[in-house]
């Protein structure tokens, strides 16, 4: 996961007349509020965020993010294709592993954020909703023509999240509980071929599923039918994903911010660091051998007023940032916070203000996550 788009709860409009997900239907029918999001009506909630929010750091959350882009590349060079337009190590990504990654401009500004695995046939990419048609266009103008690169718009993207998603989805898909953090296979279900990843983007253990769009409706039924799940919706993904301290792209990234400043350092191996070779590679040396001078860095406020997106954060009378992602976060029990903070303010226990509402609001940066990633790893 991904990894994530804009927010849940800014985009009850859109311009262009809204796509509808393969699941659609199946929402309407689970009692789901649509909203639009990322050029498709999606849901926001089924029975309210909180509960959703709650449901699924205890049991097991079942998420459409079928908006998501799933593209395939195939072709001759392609490992090298690859790491020339994304920081990612490649070459060294064994089949049944995938990569959390960025594509980034010339300048080394983060255009998107997306998980990378290698299959045996071909890598698969998934890229953010509300970007994939501008990644596309990107791709196709920097790969080479021997790389062919496929939209799979025939497949729908489900996510089963939580500490009880493992029992759950080993009922309907047994073998998955072999997986790790970070694995993926091909698996078959009812005689349809699934991709499933052990990933996604809540901080909790649990698994992303790709599967052909006209088996989904009837593969979210099983699922939705385990009494460990329950259907959430984009609210609570949002404040899922706060609370892991995960970014989402057009809030906390950005092509304003590179990957140091971002605090995502970690998804550019050492061997990719020191040979560069990938686009932005010239900033993100600089920004590693410096320091980047502004910050992604998590806020825990004081009292129960949220900060909101797009709020000031100040160091006495000098701004030195602005909030990026903002809300009451239901696991701590408090609002919560991500923003971009000058550097000679972002070290952990800084005390800060926030302007919200007109007054000014006692704010720390704090570490993230603010819940504890739950990842089952093979150290785990």
């Amino acid at each position: 996961m991904s990894a994530s788009e804009t927010s849940a709860h800014d985009t009850e409009t859109e311009e262009l007349p809204l796509q509808a997900l393969p699941l659609d239907g199946w929402h309407r029918a689970q009692g789901a509020r649509m909203v639009g999001f990322a050029g498709y009506e999606m849901p926001i909630q089924y029975e309210g965020i909180m509960a959703e929010h709650l449901w699924t750091r205890e049991s097991a959350g079942l998420f459409d993010v079928s908006h998501m882009g799933q593209l395939s590349f195939t072709g001759e060079g392609l490992d090298a294709a690859l790491e020339e337009v994304i920081p990612a190590s490649i070459a060294t990504l064994a089949i049944g592993r995938q990569r959390y990654s960025l594509l980034l401009d010339e300048e080394g500004g983060i255009l998107d954020d997306l998980m990378v695995s290698c299959r045996p046939d071909d890598m698969y990419m998934v890229v953010n909703g509300a970007t994939k048609y501008d990644d596309i266009a990107w791709l196709l103008e920097h790969l080479p023509e021997d790389v062919t690169m496929n939209l799979m718009d025939e497949h729908a993207l489900l996510a089963l999240q939580g500490p009880k998603a493992v029992d759950a989805l080993a009922r309907v898909v047994p073998g998955v509980e072999k997986l790790f953090f970070m694995d993926c296979a091909a698996f078959i279900w009812n005689g349809h071929a699934l991709w499933v990843s052990r990933s996604g983007y809540t901080g909790e253990d649990g698994f992303e599923i790709s599967i052909p769009t006209d088996a989904a409706s009837d593969f979210a039924d099983a699922l939705a039918g385990q009494p460990e799940v329950k259907p959430i919706g984009l609210g609570a993904r949002d404040s899922l994903r706060l609370e892991a301290g995960l970014p989402l792209y057009g809030h906390d990234l950005t092509p304003e911010i590179g990957p140091i400043g971002a605090d995502l350092g970690f998804a550019i191996l050492k061997k990719r660091r020191e040979a560069g070779g990938y686009i932005g590679h010239t900033r993100v040396a600089k920004e590693l051998a410096e320091g980047a001078p502004v910050r992604r860095v998590g806020l825990s406020i004081e009292g129960r007023m949220p900060a909101r997106e797009g709020a000031e954060i100040f160091a006495g009378k000098t701004k030195v940032g602005t909030v990026t992602s903002g809300g009451f976060a239901p696991s701590v029990g408090a609002p919560i916070a991500m923003g971009w903070v000058d550097a000679a303010h972002a070290g952990e226990g800084t005390a800060l203000e926030i302007e919200v509402r007109g007054k000014r609001i006692a704010a720390r940066v704090a570490p993230m996550p603010f819940v504890p990633h739950r990842y089952y790893r093979k150290t785990s």
